[in-house]
């Protein structure tokens, strides 16, 4: 029955990917500061899922979950605040090696022009850089994920009219936190 298709069968083109596929490479660091922290797996998916909502879809992050010394220290060298917060991005490569990222970095360190060619081109996948997460205050450890990952991209919360924010929520929607 060459050709035929079975009864409750779907056809292969319905099922295939759209769109590029988003190979998000994600390491996680310091986990046991964390409690009850999302798994591996589902940071990749909240990784990869943010990342490529506004286009990028290869790279290299980091997920540092930290006390709140260490939040704290962070934030002063960085933001002039020397308090503890949730989440700081710090971007890497820099966005004109991001093709499609959202304008300039959002909270955190300065980016810095980054070389990398991205896993696209047959390179070494571009760094876009570290989310540094403080457990102990931080309400939604999924969100300051995704939060984080936005700002890596270029999203600004402070600087836009709520698109991030709104987009985060729809992200946290469709990944079922």
């Amino acid at each position: 029955m060459a050709g035929a298709m079975r009864r409750g069968c779907t056809p292969p083109s319905a099922v295939a990917p759209r769109g590029p596929i988003a190979v998000i490479e994600v390491e996680v660091f310091g986990a046991e500061l964390a409690p009850g922290a999302p798994s591996q797996a589902d940071v990749e998916r909240l990784c990869t899922l943010a990342s490529a909502s506004v286009g990028v879809h290869d790279g290299h992050l980091a997920i540092e979950y930290v006390d709140a010394d260490r939040i704290a220290a962070l934030n002063g060298e960085h933001r002039g605040k020397p308090e503890p917060t949730d989440v700081l991005s710090f971007p890497i490569d820099g966005l004109d090696s991001i093709p499609g990222a959202a304008g300039p970095p959002g909270e955190g360190a300065q980016a810095d022009a980054g070389t990398g060619t991205g896993a696209s081109d047959g390179g070494v996948p571009r760094e876009l850089g570290d989310v540094v997460i403080c457990a102990e205050h931080t309400v939604d450890l999924r969100e300051a994920i995704v939060h984080g990952v936005l700002h890596l991209v270029g999203m600004d919360h402070e600087t836009d009219d709520g698109e991030m924010l709104a987009l985060q929520a729809q992200l946290l929607e469709r990944a079922g936190a």
